[in-house]
């Protein structure tokens, strides 16, 4: 569906939800005061709580915000994805916001992306949120499964067209409309579980600009509320951000837990060759504030407190067990997320 020339909202904000319903108002009301975004949908996907009916009490004064609702999965999709692409089809803005249901925005969001397409011509704006995370598991894994995107999916790369890398995050990712029909929706990346990325990549490949930065006092997110939750997540996407296969697999584990090992063995070393506890115990000491002040020039380079070094060993122990458990989920090509079991390793999937 084409949008009229005449049509004067801007920015269409799309929020696929399915069993959101501690998360769904804090959203929605985030994009509820910003002018540009001139109609809000979400889109219930099966839900079995009470996601609809908040919805549905908050569109008594939210006037700009509808409620659509997923029938049924059709093959060969995943959940997110089929909901997203009944959103865009229903929408009227010039702009397409994709935005999860976890995601609180500032309240210039909207205009930010808006600004920065504009400067930067380009027809795709995404952010990676601020993270918030309140448990001690939280704060071990997450900053450390970032740090390492970090070093794959670079910023300045992303935005340069002369160069291939392509990423996106489905927490924020805005496309202008036309663009996002160019190249085919979500309909052309139905089956991928990285769906930001796989789009990305489609916009990028297509000859378009995009844009991808941090998103730092400009939308946040707490992504799991429990440990089962967070697992099941990263166990989802791990391995096929990581890279996906098993060179790189094996250089992420190189990389998680040669450090700690290589901690240890000086310390049993110092042990045996002095035969004091104390010297052993310096050296232990040493070894882990070398390499928490290493993991802290991380943490301040992607934008976490430094403070959160202190987690680094127990993120990398966390790291590589989830990354074991993705890589065995999806080499047996079965994926299970949110009450849905979906097929790994289709066509193109994640690459």
């Amino acid at each position: 569906m084409s949008v009229s020339s005449q049509n004067l909202i801007q920015v269409t904000a799309i929020v696929p939800a399915r069993n959101e319903e501690l998360v769904i108002g804090a959203c929605v009301e985030s994009l509820a005061g910003q002018t540009q975004v001139g109609e809000i949908l979400v889109i219930n996907d099966q839900s079995t709580d009470q996601t609809a009916g908040i919805v549905r009490k908050k569109m008594e004064a939210i006037r700009k915000l509808r409620l659509l609702e997923v029938k049924e999965l059709p093959p060969g999709w995943i959940g997110k994805n089929h909901a997203v692409s009944i959103g865009a089809r229903e929408a009227k803005g010039k702009w397409l916001l994709f935005t999860d249901a976890d995601t609180v925005h500032g309240g210039d969001s909207a205009a930010k992306a808006l600004s920065i397409a504009a400067v930067e011509n380009a027809m795709m704006v995404s952010f990676s949120p601020q993270q918030v995370m309140e448990t001690l598991y939280e704060k071990a894994l997450i900053p450390y499964v970032y740090c390492r995107l970090a070093s794959k999916f670079s910023y300045a790369e992303v935005n340069d067209p002369r160069k291939p890398a392509a990423a996106a995050n489905g927490q924020f990712l805005m496309i202008r409309r036309d663009v996002y029909e160019a190249v085919g929706g979500h309909a052309s990346v139905a089956g991928e579980v990285l769906e930001d990325v796989a789009l990305a990549r489609r916009v990028k490949g297509a000859g378009y600009r995009i844009w991808f930065g941090s998103g730092t006092g400009i939308a946040r997110v707490r992504m799991y509320r429990s440990f089962a939750a967070m697992w099941a997540g990263w166990k989802k996407n791990l391995y096929p951000l990581m890279g996906n296969s098993a060179a790189a697999l094996a250089k992420e584990y190189v990389l998680a837990v040669a450090p700690v090992f290589a901690i240890l063995i000086a310390t049993i070393s110092a042990f045996l060759f002095t035969k004091s506890q104390m010297f052993a115990l310096c050296v232990a000491v040493i070894g882990v504030l070398a390499l928490a002040l290493l993991f802290g020039e991380q943490l301040k380079r992607r934008g976490f407190t430094v403070g959160l070094a202190i987690y680094g060993i127990p993120g990398r122990l966390l790291f590589t067990g989830v990354l074991w458990a993705s890589c065995r989920s999806h080499r047996r090509g079965r994926l299970e997320w949110k009450g849905r079991e979906y097929p790994a390793g289709t066509p193109g999937a994640s690459k």
